[in-house]
């Protein structure tokens, strides 16, 4: 059986995604009839590929004791609507970009800007840490308060990170059953800085589709984040899973 793997390799972490390559048969192996993918299925691909992306931009781009942090409005000074909200944290990475720049450093950013039910607009940032930030960031938002600085921290290799930032009216309940989302939202918007490009993975082809997958030396396999199915419009078997570097003295991280 032809299978396709797909790898993404980070300091600290690989995630690898394989299937079966549909040009080739598979003694055994029946297909099912392909399918026209539903509206939901799509969004639901759509959503699984905008928060893949930013976890792999959260595994390249950041680290342990970068920030996360909450642009906050004053209630009688929220925006009063998304477009204004977004030149609003325009101005901000702007203003805190200029400053980065002077320290000779670039400024780098995952953003989500959110109105909640009762009409409560923020922007939950993570951005790169460096010195100065702290002055520089209260500086440059001018519309309210810097609340909520958080140090990014490993565990989980910033999953659940990912999963925060990128949130939408439409995903939400789905994070709600994982534990991510505190707040529900009616409104979003997902948006990353471009000086943070993705490399292509490494693609292969297996002779064959294995049964169980292993680990390299040094490395072992997240159990939680394995997952095995079937592609309901190709009818045909795939799965992906995430790999951790054992680090030394034998701590998982």
């Amino acid at each position: 059986m032809k299978t396709k793997r797909v790898t993404y390799e980070f300091a600290d972490v690989i995630e690898r995604e394989e299937y079966l390559d549909g040009r080739y048969g598979a003694p055994g192996e029946k297909r099912s009839v392909k399918k026209k993918a539903t509206p939901e299925q799509v969004a639901q691909v759509n959503q699984w590929n905008k928060e893949k992306k930013a976890r792999h931009r959260l595994r390249k781009y950041f680290k342990v004791n970068d920030y996360l942090i909450t642009l906050t409005y004053p209630k009688d000074r929220r925006p009063k609507d998304m477009k204004q909200a977004k030149a609003d944290f325009r101005e901000f990475y702007l203003a805190a970009g200029k400053e980065y720049k002077k320290r000779g450093m670039e400024l780098r950013w995952i953003r989500n800007i959110e109105c909640t039910p009762t009409g409560n607009w923020h922007i939950h940032v993570a951005l790169n840490r460096i010195p100065d930030t702290d002055i520089i960031i209260e500086a440059a938002w001018k519309h309210g308060r810097v609340k909520d600085k958080q140090l990014l921290y490993r565990e989980g290799n910033f999953k659940k990170l990912a999963q925060y930032l990128t949130k939408d009216a439409k995903s939400q309940e789905k994070y709600v059953e994982k534990g991510v989302l505190d707040h529900k939202v009616v409104e979003a918007n997902y948006s990353v800085s471009r000086n943070m490009p993705l490399p292509e993975p490494e693609k292969e082809k297996l002779d064959r589709w294995p049964k169980e997958p292993e680990a390299p030396r040094g490395w072992y396999i997240d159990k939680e984040s394995y997952f095995e199915g079937r592609n309901k419009v190709t009818g045909f078997p795939y799965r992906h899973y995430t790999l951790f570097r054992i680090q030394t003295g034998g701590k998982r991280e």
